[in-house]
Parts: C-alpha cells; structure tokens; sequence
C-alpha cells in the first residue's frame, strides 16, 4: 500500500509539473502542447474543490443532541429523538437519525432487537449469566463502548466494570469505533486486575470479531454475550455511562481529548475510591475489589 501511495505521489508530481510547462500565445495549440506533454487537456482546467465542513459539523451538533436524548431518555427510539430533535430546532427525518445512531453505536434501551453492528450469526456466543451467582471480584465483568461529543467531532470511551465490586477496572479513549481499542482495554484492565472468569458485551462487531474472540480464548476467559431483545442483560456499565456523563461530562468543559480524558480519568479515581454504593452496604468499589485478595 506505501509503495502504491508512493507512485502516486510522483505521478501527481509529474504530471503537475507538465501542466506549469503550458503557456498560451506561444505559437502552439493547448491542444498540440497537451499532445507533446502526454497529458490530458481536460485536467487543466481542473481544479478540486475543499470538502465542505457544514455537513459534516452539522452531523457532530445532531450527534452531540442525540446523545444528550440518549443519556436523558434511554428508552427513545429514532421516531421520539426525531421530535425532540425538531423542538431543538433540528429539522431532521428519521432516516439521518437512525444513520446517526449507528454511526454512534447507540440503540434505545427497551425489549427490542439489539440494532448494534454485528458478525456473522456464527459468531454470537450464549449469554451465559442468567440466574447466576457473583460472588467475588473477577468473577464477572462487563464492556462496551460509548459515544462523547467534543466540540469539534467526538470520541468513545471503552469501560469495562467488575460486577462484584462495581469497580471500573479498565477504560480506554479513543477517537474510533474500532476494535483495537476494545482490545487494549481488556489487556490494560488483566494486567493492572488480573484474568475474570467471564466477560460480558452486546452483539457488537467488535465484540463478535475473530481477534477479540482469540484475545479472551488465549487468556483463558469465557465470553457471554446479551441475548437478542435484552437489553438489561449489560444494565450495569450502561447505568455508569449514564452517570458519567450526567455528573462529569456534560456539566464540564473541555476542548481537547487530553482535557476529556483527564475529567473521565477523575470521574474514575473518585468513582472507585470515594464514592459509596448502597448495593455495596455504602462502601466504595475499591474496598470491595481489594478486600477480597488480603491475606
């Protein structure tokens, strides 16, 4: 591929040059001179136009609304956001909306089909925590991925929380809904937590890829993944995303990722440090996740 760019880049070059060696009233056609220089008359008269921004920035501002909507209201479908939308003075049709979403990786929150990106039907693997008993940390953890407006563009934050402790053993920023980033999550959260028996996800593409499969199977982790039509199956690092962004992210400015990562890496520390759980009999996830590796 670099070789390819490469000849390109030299071609254009070449090509550049020849068309400044066309000069008018000098005796010869442009026609003939094109014919002599070996290129094509037509590209002289070319000149390519800059992408326009408006679009795009106006896709980022419905983005940034529909995510606020989300967080609010999760169980708004396309329809509903259309009409909030359009009282933000958004005059926008279901169908951008929907096309939004996706791009976001988002889907309303209520017994539906799950509307995420995913693989082949083959790849799906069964959720495997129904009825069943957590008891310690790094029994069981959940991942996804969520969307955040900056001012210009956005990003998504990969967590992943401990379902024993309510302890956020791993987050990554990234500025792509890709999987390398799921991956470094995971591998960042084992080495500083250590290898869960169990990690839970949507039907996502990047949860259903071969090489985040083969990254679970090589450590040795058993993969669940949300049944079709249950949403609630993922409940828990949903509400933290909700929380995060209701009390760090949206009542904050930032203008930079340095700066958004530096308001989530706070949002964490305090998170697992200091602020009490009335499911963890008011304690703090950290001495929950701790407690039970003492000696």
């Amino acid at each position: 591929m670099i070789f390819f760019r490469t000849a390109f880049a030299k071609l254009e070059n070449q090509s550049q040059k020849s068309r400044s060696l066309i000069q008018k009233d000098k005796g010869i056609s442009i026609r003939r001179q094109c014919e002599l220089l070996g290129i094509n008359r037509s590209s002289l008269y070319y000149a390519p136009s800059e992408p326009d921004p408006l679009p795009n920035a106006l896709d980022e501002a419905i983005m940034a609304r529909i995510d606020y909507w989300h967080t609010a209201l999760p169980y708004l479908g396309s329809r509903k956001l259309v009409i909030k939308l359009n009282e933000d003075g958004y005059p926008v049709k279901r169908k951008i909306v929907r096309r939004l979403m996706q791009k976001m990786g988002i889907y309303a929150i209520y017994p539906k089909p799950n509307l995420s990106a995913r693989n082949f039907k083959e790849a799906i693997v069964p959720y495997l925590l129904r009825n069943y008993n957590v008891a310690f940390p790094n029994q069981v953890w959940s991942i996804d991925i969520t969307y955040i407006p900056m001012p210009h563009g956005h990003m998504y934050l990969t967590a992943i929380i401990d379902w024993y402790s309510r302890r956020i053993v791993g987050h990554y920023l990234s500025d792509s809904l890709d999987t390398e980033s799921v991956i470094y999550a995971v591998r960042e959260a084992v080495k500083e937590c250590g290898i869960p028996a169990i990690i839970n996800s949507d039907q996502g593409s990047q949860f259903t890829s071969d090489t985040y499969k083969q990254l679970l199977k090589d450590l040795g982790i058993r993969q669940s993944m949300d049944g079709k039509s249950r949403w609630a199956d993922n409940i828990m690092i949903e509400r933290w995303f909700r929380s995060l962004k209701t009390e760090q992210i949206y009542p904050n400015e930032y203008d930079s990722p340095r700066e958004l990562r530096k308001l989530i890496n706070d949002y964490v520390d305090t998170y697992n440090s200091l602020r009490p759980h009335e499911a963890l009999d008011y304690k703090v996830p950290d001495e929950i996740f701790y407690s039970c590796f003492a000696a």
